[in-house]
C-alpha cells in the first residue's frame, strides 16, 4: 500500500482531478530501469545484495518531496550465501515507509494511535491462524535462511502469493483452497449436505470456521475460535474510544469492540457509515473473503489505521450526488440496475498509518470500498477510501517503470498519476453500482456466484470505473484527458496481473486484457509494445461492463465459470511482455515499514 505525508498527487486549482496539461508538459517518464543493469533474475538478486546502489540514482525520477528509501530494502543485509531463488523473490518487493504528517491531530488523537495499532496487531495474529495450518513461531524458528524467513513473513506462510500460491519451501504441499477455514479434504458439496441436515450450524456463515465432528461438520464462531485476540482488540478499541473527541467515532469504536465479542458486525458497520468529521479511522475485523477459495464465504481478519485528508475528501464529495444518475446510465438492460445506490455513499482520501492481517499479505491494496454488508449498503450506502500514500508509492516505484517497458512510446506520457488516482477512485465507486441481489431469485450475487464472485466483482469494478470516467468526461463533470485514463488503465493491467492469476484482482485483469485484445482495443506493435485504440476501447468498455453486470444479475454460477475459463487465462503475448519486467528488476509490489517508531510516536 515511502512517501511521507509530503508526497501528494499534483494539486490543481479548482480540484484535484484536473489532468489536462499543455502538450509540452507531457514528457516521457524517467524510470528506475535506466539506473539498474538489465540482468537475469538470479544475477539481479545477487547484484542487489552485493551492491548498494546510490540512492540519488535510484530515486532520480520520484515525485518531488518523496522520502528516499532503498528500493531493495527487502534484500538489504542478506549474505551472499543466501538461496538466490529466495533472494530474487524478495527483490520483487520494494519497501515503503508508512510515515504521515500527524501535526493535524490533537494530542488526544495522537494518543489513540497506539491503541488502534494494538487492535490491528491482534488481527494480524488471527490472520496467521486463518491462512497457515500450523504454528507461525514454529515455522519461523525452523528456517535457517534469513531470506526464507523474510519471504514467509511477507506471504504469511510458505506459499507465494505472487506465484499462484505455489509453495516456495521444500516439503510443503499445495495451499489448501479453504486455507484453515475448513478441514483438509472438505468439499463444498459435503459441507452443503451437512448444512441441509443441520441448518443451525451456519456452515456457510461469514464469521464461522468449519470443523469435523464424527461424520458431519460443525461450525465454530470466530468469537470462540479467536477469543484471546478478539478480547485484546476489543480492549484496545475501547481504550481508543475513551480518548476520542468525535462522538460518532467513539460510538463506532465501542460498537466494533462489541462486534468482536459477539460476531454481530452490522451495528458497527452502520455506525462506521455515520463517521464524517473524524481525522483518524480504523477498519478492523473479519472483512474480505479473498482468502477462502473453496466456497468464497469466509472472511479473513485485517486492519487499516488511517488518517483522513479533510480538504481532499471534501473535494471528492461532489461525485456522490451523481451516483443515482450514473446507475441509471449503466450500459445494461434496466432489469439489472433497479437497485438505487444510496445518496449517502461517500468518497475519502486517506494516508495509511498501519496495516495488518489479510490487507498486509503479499500485494497491497490502494483503495477500499466498504462495508461489504449488502443490507448496510442499501440502507446507508458505502464509503470509498483512496489510500493516497500507498497509491503514490506504487505509481512512482512500479507503474512508471512498467510503462516504459510495455507501452508504445508515443503513449507513455499518457500514464499520469491523476489518471491512476481517478481510475482507482471510480473503481471503488463502481463497486456500489449495478446490483446486489440477483434478478433470478438466486439470492445475493455473492451467494449465487460463490468462489467466482470476487473475481467477477473486481472485474466489474475495473471496467465500470472506466465507463464512469468516459461518462463524466463527456458530461463535463470530470476534467481530464480520456486517453490518459485509457493508457494508464492498460498500463495498470501489467502491474496488477503480476500479483498472480489466482488472486481475484489478478484474474479480473486477465479477463479485461484478453477481452480488450479480442475486440481490438489493445493492439501489440511490431516492437512488442502495446498501443490503445481509443475508439475501440470505448466500445469494449461498454460491452464488457454489460457482460459482467449481466452475469451478476443472473447469478448463473456455471455461466460465470465459463466466462472466467474463456477470458481468465494468461495469454502467451502478455506473459512475454511480463517476463522482461522481472529481468529489469522492476518490483511487483511493496512491503510496508510501519509502526510507532516510523510515525514518530516512539517504539521500535
Amino acid at each position: 500500500m515511502i512517501p511521507s505525508a509530503s508526497v501528494h498527487p499534483r494539486r490543481h486549482r479548482g480540484g484535484i482531478a484536473r489532468s489536462r496539461r499543455p502538450p509540452e508538459s507531457k514528457k516521457r517518464p524517467c524510470y528506475l530501469r535506466a539506473a539498474i543493469p538489465t540482468l537475469p533474475p538470479m544475477k539481479f538478486a545477487l547484484f542487489v545484495v552485493a551492491l548498494a546502489l546510490p540512492l540519488a540514482v535510484l530515486t532520480g525520477c520520484r515525485a518531488e518531496g518523496a522520502t528516499p528509501v532503498s528500493p531493495t530494502a527487502t534484500t538489504d543485509g542478506l549474505s551472499p550465501e543466501e538461496d538466490s531463488v529466495l533472494v530474487a523473490k524478495l527483490a520483487q518487493y520494494t519497501t515503503v515507509r508508512l510515515g504521515a504528517d500527524l501535526s493535524v491531530l490533537s494530542d488526544s488523537a495522537r494518543m489513540m494511535i497506539p491503541h488502534l495499532i494494538d487492535a490491528a496487531a491482534a488481527m494480524d495474529e488471527v490472520f496467521w491462524q486463518q491462512t497457515y495450518p500450523g504454528d507461525k513461531d514454529s515455522l519461523l524458528a525452523s528456517l535457517t535462511s534469513e531470506a526464507a524467513r523474510r519471504y514467509v513473513e511477507i506471504n504469511y506462510g510458505p506459499w507465494d502469493r505472487l506465484d499462484g500460491d505455489a509453495p516456495f519451501l521444500s516439503g510443503v504441499g499445495p495451499k489448501p483452497l479453504g486455507a484453515t477455514f475448513y478441514p483438509r479434504g472438505a468439499t463444498p458439496e459435503a459441507i452443503r449436505e451437512t448444512a441441509d441436515l443441520f441448518p443451525e450450524e451456519d456452515l456457510f456463515g461469514l464469521y464461522t470456521l468449519v470443523r469435523r465432528d464424527g461424520n458431519r461438520f460443525v461450525s465454530v464462531p470466530y468469537r470462540v475460535a479467536f477469543q484471546e485476540q478478539h478480547e485484546r482488540a476489543a480492549r484496545a478499541l475501547r481504550a481508543a474510544a475513551r480518548l476520542a473527541e468525535d462522538d460518532d467515532l467513539r460510538t463506532y469504536l465501542d460498537l466494533r469492540a462489541d462486534a468482536l465479542l459477539t460476531d454481530e458486525y452490522q451495528p458497527s458497520d452502520l455506525a462506521w457509515m455515520d463517521l464524517r468529521t473524524n481525522r483518524l479511522d480504523i477498519v478492523v475485523g473479519p472483512i474480505e473473503t479473498f482468502e477462502d477459495q473453496l466456497t468464497g464465504f469466509k472472511t479473513a481478519h485485517e486492519a487499516f489505521v488511517l488518517l483522513r485528508d479533510a480538504e481532499w475528501t471534501d473535494r471528492l464529495q461532489r461525485y456522490v450526488a451523481l451516483l443515482p444518475e450514473l446507475q441509471r446510465g449503466l450500459p445494461v438492460d434496466s432489469l439489472y440496475k433497479t437497485e438505487a445506490p444510496s445518496a449517502d455513499s461517500r468518497l475519502g482520501v486517506y494516508d495509511v498509518l498501519y496495516v495488518a492481517g489479510g490487507a498486509n499479505a503479499g500485494s497491497k491494496t490502494i483503495a477500499l470500498h466498504l462495508p461489504n454488508d449488502g443490507e448496510v449498503r442499501l440502507q446507508k450506502g458505502s464509503r470509498r477510501l483512496q489510500l493516497r500514500n500507498a497509491m503514490r508509492a506504487k505509481f512512482d516505484r512500479i507503474l512508471l517503470p512498467i510503462t516504459e517497458a510495455v507501452i508504445a512510446e508515443d503513449q507513455q506520457a499518457n500514464v499520469t498519476f491523476e489518471a491512476f488516482f481517478g481510475n482507482a477512485m471510480f473503481h471503488e465507486i463502481a463497486h456500489g453500482l449495478g446490483i446486489q441481489n440477483t434478478v433470478t431469485g438466486n439470492g445475493t450475487v455473492r451467494e449465487a456466484l460463490g468462489d467466482q464472485g470476487s473475481a467477477i466483482e473486481e472485474g466489474k469494478a475495473d471496467v465500470l470505473g472506466l465507463y464512469l470516467v468516459q461518462s463524466l468526461i463527456e458530461g463535463g463533470e470530470w476534467e481530464a484527458d480520456l486517453l490518459d485514463h485509457y493508457v494508464t488503465f492498460v498500463a495498470s493491467v501489467f502491474r496488477t496481473v503480476r500479483f498472480g492469476a489466482t488472486s481475484p484482482h489478478g484474474r479480473a485483469n486477465l479477463v479485461r486484457f484478453n477481452y480488450f485484445v479480442e475486440q481490438g482495443a489493445i493492439q501489440q506493435t511490431e516492437a512488442g509494445l502495446w498501443r490503445i485504440d481509443p475508439e475501440q476501447m470505448a466500445a469494449s468498455v461498454d460491452n464488457l461492463a454489460r457482460d459482467l453486470l449481466t452475469l451478476q444479475g443472473d447469478g448463473d454460477y456455471d455461466a460465470a465459470v465459463a466466462f472466467m475459463d474463456t477470458y481468465g487465462e494468461m495469454p502467451p503475448a502478455l506473459q512475454a511482455s511480463l517476463d522482461p519486467l522481472a529481468e529489469a528488476g522492476i518490483p511487483v509490489d511493496v512491503v510496508f515499514e510501519q509502526g510507532l517508531g516510523v510515525l514518530g510516536l516512539g517504539g521500535e
